[in-house]
């Protein structure tokens, strides 16, 4: 038996494999290799099963042998045993469904062995039935708090960061004909639930395509005109299929915030957003700004051509995946005239640090390049941690040589609010310093906000002209957007930074850029909307 799947078929099966290896726990590097494949699959123009046949598909880039084997298995019988064996472990129905609730894998896993059930409906009848005290290692209390669990709307789940619920959501938006909308559309910095939706006069076809995607597992809710869908991840998926006529209106009222929909009062019938702001006499509002009820956009709101330059990036000498020309020539195309090398120093612990020694060393290279890639400009540049004793870890005489010194804090972040403000203060009145790079020190999903008093830092700021960042790293977004609009409101200059480890990281201003842009940011508060020559300016 030979397979004649397509591309997007293949690339659709090894997606699921990979999933499935990652909530198995197996090795996070063979997951990441088919979700690379699957990618990389996807987007190959050649039909991808006749290189199988050929031979001839290890030689796209990131094919390996281990990848091979399975792409002939999945090409001569239709399926791949190992995939099969793991759905049958991890039924994803159900592995979503418990995700959403806050139960764990498992959990929900062992109860699926057990009981002998694959689907949602099953587990709700095996819990209303008392099925659960007879899975080995569920007792009275563990069974209440489960049954509690899926009893309610939604569960406590983690969101998805801004990059992950935006990549999903617009490839549902694109396989059904629609555009995502939602928190993901406003670019929120954690989104618990997507939405999409589709102009169509078809809407049960539309759901029926909806349905079979191979990124829904199964659909909770279904309506004349919409449907709730589930990911393997346990995020739910919001369907709109609106009249064409009337797409707008509902693109709309399905992408900003309640509050800010209902400030604009009642909403006519339209087509599209254009014609909808139109027609209620007011300006465009870009997503971003949809979250504040009365929220409107300022007349110079930062954009992306506006920005000139990165001034936070990493490159092989500490912790960075690229080397300073390839920084340089990926920021370049990118259309800036300018980018700071800004890697770690040795107080940071765990990546690679540059003393003293190793900055005058880097600094040649970047006069190297300089002199290549002229008149683009490397600055030299360096994101210094802040000692315990609210010092510097690079020496004064090396501080003063470089183009961009940017703080850091990576230690301490459980110290008093007091301790934490002094230290962090101390630091940003260097004359040598520039900016103070993610100032919360939080981690979305992982790590709260620290204790540092922001009003003194921002009082800080304006005093010595020290510039506060907004992190452009998706787990990151720190600034936040509300700490952003209390930073402009003091009258902070703020920088959007992309803080890339590599080529690709580059794209992360872009998110630094929305952040701002939530927060209304002006273009003359944005310091890297500037020339050059203000850029490294004294102080």
């Amino acid at each position: 038996m030979t397979s004649d799947l397509t591309n997007d078929e293949i690339a659709d099966r090894l997606s699921l494999f990979a999933a499935l290896l990652e909530l198995a726990e197996s090795s996070p590097f063979a997951a990441r290799a088919y979700a690379r494949a699957a990618e990389l699959i996807r987007s190959t123009p050649a039909p991808i099963a006749d290189l199988v046949r050929q031979g001839r598909v290890r030689e796209l880039r990131g094919i390996g042998p281990g990848i091979e084997s399975k792409l002939r298995e999945l090409v001569a019988t239709g399926e791949i045993a190992e995939l099969r064996a793991l759905q049958e472990e991890l039924p994803p129905e159900l592995v979503s469904y418990g995700r959403l609730h806050g139960v764990s894998v498992k959990r929900i896993s062992t109860i699926a062995r057990a009981l002998g059930i694959a689907t949602v409906p099953e587990l709700q009848a095996a819990v209303a039935a008392g099925r659960l005290r007879e899975v080995p290692g569920i007792g009275p209390a563990t069974e209440t708090a489960i049954a509690s669990a899926l009893a309610k709307p939604r569960g406590d789940t983690r969101g998805l960061t801004v990059n992950r619920s935006r990549s999903l959501s617009g490839e549902i938006a694109d396989a059904v004909g629609g555009q995502m909308a939602g928190a993901a559309r406003r670019f929120a910095e954690l989104t618990s639930e997507l939405t999409v939706v589709v102009p169509s006069e078809r809407p049960e076809q539309t759901i029926e395509r909806f349905a079979a995607l191979p990124s829904i597992v199964t659909i909770l809710e279904r309506g004349d005109r919409n449907a709730v869908g589930l990911t393997l991840d346990g995020v739910p998926v919001a369907l709109v299929v609106a009249e064409p006529a009337v797409f707008g209106t509902e693109l709309l009222r399905a992408t900003g915030s309640p509050e800010w929909v209902a400030g604009l009062g009642t909403l006519p019938d339209a087509a599209d957003e254009e014609s909808l702001f139109a027609a209620l006499g007011l300006p465009f509002c870009p997503p971003e700004l949809r979250e504040l009820a009365g929220a409107r956009p300022p007349e110079s709101l930062v954009d992306l051509p506006d920005i000139r330059g990165d001034l936070h990036c990493h490159t092989t000498w500490s912790d960075g995946k690229a080397t300073v020309r390839e920084m340089a020539t990926a920021a370049r195309d990118r259309g800036y005239a300018y980018v700071a090398i800004c890697d770690h120093t040795p107080n940071v612990g765990v990546v690679p640090g540059l003393g003293s020694d190793d900055l005058r060393r880097q600094g040649e290279e970047i006069a190297d390049v300089n002199a290549e890639l002229a008149p683009f400009r490397v600055l030299r540049g360096v994101e210094c941690d802040i000692r315990s004793d609210g010092s510097l870890d690079v020496e004064d005489d090396v501080l003063r040589e470089l183009d961009w010194v940017q703080l850091s804090l990576h230690a301490g972040q459980r110290r008093s609010r007091d301790d934490l403000t002094r230290i962090v203060t101390e630091a940003m009145r260097h004359p040598a310093v520039r900016a103070l790079s993610h100032p919360t020190g939080r981690i979305l999903n992982h790590r709260p906000e620290n204790a540092l008093d922001l009003d003194g830092v921002f009082g800080v700021a304006i005093e010595t002209g020290v510039a506060l960042e907004v992190n452009g790293l998706p787990d990151r977004l720190d600034l936040s957007a509300a700490h952003t609009r209390d930073a402009l409101a003091a009258g902070v200059r703020i920088v959007l930074n992309s803080d890339a480890h590599s080529t690709a990281g580059l794209a992360n201003l872009e998110l630094a850029l929305a952040t701002a842009r939530k927060a209304g940011a002006p273009v003359d508060a944005v310091l890297n909307t500037r020339p050059l020559a203000t850029v490294v300016a004294p102080r």
